[in-house]
């Protein structure tokens, strides 16, 4: 089996960046085609979200545990079978008139995907240490903000032109280029095998979850993420049934979100040396800021551009907070990079398909101001997070370092 030397490292080092964004492509390509699937499928509206949250919990529990599997057999082999069955799952989705199998082969693209996400996270932890880590691992969330800038746009063009079924065409073919891309130019970065003991992986993901600082930024990453995912649930309604704008504008909504997402997870690059508290306390006090003045705006004036205010500012914020979180907690335990990247990813993403789909259907957001109040509520969880976990700047990070060395101890 091939691995990855001087030779192919930089080829291989693209192509782990070209495959994150991955998660997100199969999550927001379909956006724009949501009310027309429900109209197509007759089903409801309800009923076409939750294919969301059906990939969203899979993808979620998958990452829980294929951490530990890819620590023990390797990245490259379980990531290449991943992106054939992903190509398999999103052609027999195209094909279908069935919503029931439409949520068990969206749920097998869950676990595909993530196969394929945690092993390219872990595949930095592998080849890269120290400041080359942290640099690439802050680029994370700012690559995956490709995603939801792309797709939506190629989806609501797709929409308009061919209808919902070319979505999943269109993520078919993209797995089976990945695929043969993959082949001919990637390889093994794995170089230690752990051995698959259940006992002694227990072991692990029980100290990293008692890590209260970590499992505190797997909550933030949650809410902040939920944010996007609520919108991108209302949304196509709002803008589509509401507005009565086509899908194109909400792929371009939808695009303007991705762009301030990446636009606050450069942010966060840039400020990455200031403080870690006061910074981040600073960011969340400007998110409710911004979301209770929308919403007391949004309660006499409502349109596409009051609605675009909503997503410039408050995705930004997000995406700030959202890009320093993961850096932390992706480096939180470098000793066990495809647990602590599976538990990282896999943490996060089942917190946001609970609490999305709560807020969603809680706050019955069908409107601007709904929209308002489901920031406003995230963000009040963050913060309220954030100070109960009571970061310290350095002192913290002291700490940190001197649990890690206990635990290679």
């Amino acid at each position: 089996m091939r691995t990855i030397n001087e030779t192919n490292k930089s080829a291989s080092t693209i192509l782990a960046f070209a495959l994150i964004p991955l998660s997100g492509f199969a999550l927001d390509v379909y956006i724009p085609s949501l009310p027309d699937m429900a109209k197509q499928l007759h089903t409801t509206p309800a009923a076409i979200q939750l294919t969301l949250s059906v990939y969203l919990i899979s993808y979620g529990i998958c990452q829980l545990f294929i951490g530990a599997l890819l620590d023990s057999f390797g990245r490259y082999r379980p990531s290449l079978f991943a992106l054939l069955v992903f190509s398999l799952s999103s052609f027999i989705i195209a094909r279908s008139q069935d919503i029931n199998t439409i949520y068990l082969m969206r749920a097998l693209q869950g676990v595909m995907v993530a196969t394929i996400v945690v092993s390219k996270r872990s595949y930095f932890v592998d080849m890269y240490t120290g400041d080359k880590l942290k640099h690439y691992t802050s680029l994370f969330s700012v690559i995956w903000a490709a995603a939801p800038i792309i797709a939506p746009f190629i989806g609501g063009y797709l929409q308009l032109q061919f209808g919902w079924q070319s979505n999943f065409y269109f993520l078919g073919f993209l797995g089976l280029g990945f695929f043969v891309v993959e082949l001919l130019f990637s390889g093994e970065s794995l170089k230690v095998y752990h051995p698959f003991h259940l006992q002694t992986i227990t072991r692990s993901y029980v100290s990293m979850i008692k890590a209260w600082d970590f499992l505190a930024s797997l909550l933030i990453l949650a809410l902040a993420y939920s944010m996007l995912l609520v919108y991108n649930m209302a949304s196509p309604f709002i803008i589509e049934q509401v507005m009565h704008y086509p899908a194109s504008v909400t792929g371009n909504s939808a695009l303007v979100s991705g762009v301030s997402m990446m636009a606050g997870g450069l942010l966060s690059k840039y400020f990455i040396s200031k403080p870690f508290a006061r910074k981040l306390i600073t960011v969340l006090s400007l998110q409710l800021f911004f979301a209770v003045s929308l919403i007391t705006l949004t309660i006499y004036l409502h349109n596409i551009y009051t609605l675009l205010a909503y997503v410039i500012t408050i995705h930004m914020l997000s995406g700030f907070v959202f890009n320093t979180l993961l850096s932390y907690s992706l480096t939180r335990f470098t000793h066990n990079g495809g647990k602590a990247s599976g538990l990282a990813g896999g943490g996060y993403i089942i917190f946001t398909s609970a609490f999305s789909y709560i807020i969603a259907g809680g706050l019955t957001v069908q409107s601007q101001v709904g929209l308002g109040l489901s920031y406003a509520v995230l963000t009040v969880a963050i913060l309220v997070v954030f100070v109960a976990t009571k970061w310290q700047g350095a002192a913290k990070e002291k700490s940190v370092v001197r649990e890690m060395v206990a635990e290679r101890a």
